[in-house]
């Protein structure tokens, strides 16, 4: 993984509204230099942003591919790349729903409380193409989901009513100053005092 985390160069993020990332991926059928570097740039790009969980159409790229680095509910760290996920959610008894604030790198400055199962095993494809699973509980699991979702054209706005939507892009908007639209290129800071 560290060759993967360093040498990336950083992209701006695209935003919610752009057609990429309201449409379903492409699955990734080559695992080689390329890809590499994509993935070199998106650990770049997600750490430059501060976030823990970065996909491929977050860089405007239509690609099933998703890199994290985040924590479980154990305070676990879990570094990684998965390429054509699924995700796998508890059902019946074994489904409980965690309700949690939730944001997005690609409409940045806002968050709300979305209910997500607290159980997400994710199966999918290494950097290589070699199989990987990823267990995830807590913040990981709702990474997990969230980044998923993105492949398949899903923003977690998506997944939000009407009224709570509308409050997520009144937050966003109220902040939107802070986030240039090369951001995390280059983001403003507001040095005035109010």
């Amino acid at each position: 993984m560290d060759e993967l985390r360093t040498g990336g160069a950083v992209r701006p993020i695209t935003r919610w509204g752009t057609p990429v990332m309201h449409a379903r991926t492409r699955p990734v059928t080559s695992f080689d230099q390329e890809l590499q570097e994509l993935v070199q740039d998106m650990f770049a790009t997600m750490y430059a942003a501060e976030g823990v969980g970065l996909a491929a159409t977050q860089v405007g790229i239509d690609l099933a591919v998703f890199v994290y680095d985040c924590p479980d509910d154990e305070h676990l760290r879990h570094v990684g790349v998965v390429c054509n996920p699924e995700v796998i959610l508890p059902e019946g008894k074994e489904r409980n729903l965690e309700t949690a604030d939730e944001g997005c790198l690609s409409l940045p400055g806002a968050y709300l409380e979305l209910a997500r199962p607290d159980h997400a095993v994710c199966r999918g494809q290494d950097h290589r193409g070699d199989p990987v699973e990823v267990v995830g509980t807590g913040l990981l699991s709702r990474c997990l989901q969230h980044e998923t979702d993105h492949l398949n054209g899903t923003v977690f706005g998506d997944r939000l009513s009407g009224r709570a939507r509308k409050k997520l892009w009144a937050l966003h908007e109220e902040r939107a100053e802070n986030y240039p639209d090369d951001w995390p290129v280059s983001p403003r800071v507001d040095n005035e005092s109010e």
